[in-house]
């Protein structure tokens, strides 16, 4: 241990690599010990730290405030499914309306159909972006959130190209545990390259004052643009790994809801933390399920109730409410995890 208190390179190191190992650890047991609804619940886990980061890259770090999330997810997941789905497939599920001869008879490995969903989202968010950025809070936020009921309608009447309101079924169960945990941890590797580099500070810098950060020489308007983009790319993998893990997608998956999902993760771990992004992520998903039981008949003792549907996302609301008058900041606020920090607040404990 150095003088100063703080733990050196090496014993960070070796901290870092039992941690990665411990994860791992994790991640095979959640794979083979897990039941089917739990292992579900872990990937969705992975899914969802995915999403918020990309939330996160647009809201946090270069300070806009978009809603338009749903959209680019439907447009990732429709994309990598059409991609993937075998011919017969795409027979069996376009029986009102033939599918558009194009699509009909393409056939791609998931990780190329991966991509391109990525890439498609990202060319639709730069297109959207470009005029729509020019717009600032809650315009850009009611923009975006148009944008993405957009898509949902679109989605719904091309009956030829997305089997409209009936969705795809049967898509391809290439979403596994390891693939999802795998670019989950590659999310969060390229958000701390990004944000750590010259880039990341010009994002900090538009996002704190744009007037200042032009004046130092910094393109606002490019550095909106692609952040906006890199954040539809991102949603739009994360859009497609979750229709491969729930095997069918329809446009009433894509609603606002999924967004203030997002949203809500987001708030809660902290506007511009990577580490608040996917505590938060872990903790929300679960307790969505833990909650479930909300909606359903109680027994209070002395309420009962006969079911209330959605009675579980108003104590998310309220929680949300809670966090935004008394935690602004949400969980960790603009901080990451580190070590250092770790071990100064165990020390500070045991002063006490």
């Amino acid at each position: 241990m150095a003088n100063s208190g703080l733990l050196s390179k090496k014993q960070r190191l070796v901290l870092s690599a039992a941690g990665c190992i411990l994860a791992l650890v994790v991640i095979v047991l959640a794979d083979t010990a897990f039941s089917s609804f739990s292992r579900r619940i872990f990937n969705l886990c992975g899914i969802y730290i995915i999403l918020a980061l990309s939330l996160n890259l647009v809201n946090g770090f270069t300070g806009l405030f978009s809603l338009g999330h749903a959209g680019f997810m439907a447009i990732g997941a429709y994309t990598s499914a059409l991609l993937t789905m075998s011919p017969a497939q795409k027979e069996m599920n376009f029986f009102l309306a033939p599918i558009t001869p194009v699509l009909a008879n393409i056939e791609l490995p998931f990780l190329p159909a991966l991509f391109a969903a990525g890439l498609v989202s990202a060319l639709v968010g730069f297109v959207i972006g470009y005029p729509v950025l020019r717009l600032r809070d809650d315009y850009l936020a009611i923009a975006t959130l148009g944008f993405s009921e957009i898509v949902r309608v679109v989605l719904t009447n091309m009956q030829s190209v997305t089997n409209g309101a009936l969705g795809l079924k049967g898509l391809p169960k290439y979403a596994s545990t390891y693939t999802i945990w795998a670019l989950a941890v590659l999310t969060i590797i390229f958000m701390f390259a990004l944000i750590r580099s010259g880039y990341g500070r010009g994002l900090k810098a538009v996002r704190d004052n744009e007037i200042a950060a032009q004046a130092m020489g910094i393109n606002i308007a490019r550095v909106k643009i692609v952040s906006f983009t890199l954040s539809s790319f991102i949603a739009g993998i994360g859009g497609a790994l979750l229709g491969h893990l729930m095997n069918t997608i329809d446009p009433k998956m894509f609603t606002f809801s999924l967004t203030y999902n997002i949203v809500l993760i987001v708030v809660l771990g902290g506007n511009g933390s990577i580490t608040g992004s996917v505590l938060a992520a872990i903790a929300v998903t679960v307790a969505m399920e833990v909650l479930r039981f909300l909606d359903g008949p109680l027994n209070l003792l002395v309420v009962r109730t006969q079911g209330l549907p959605g009675l579980r996302m108003v104590v998310f609301s309220v929680l949300l409410l809670l966090v935004v008058i008394y935690r602004q900041q949400g969980l960790m606020g603009k901080r990451e995890f580190s070590w250092d920090g770790l071990l100064k607040k165990f020390s500070i404990k045991a002063r006490k």
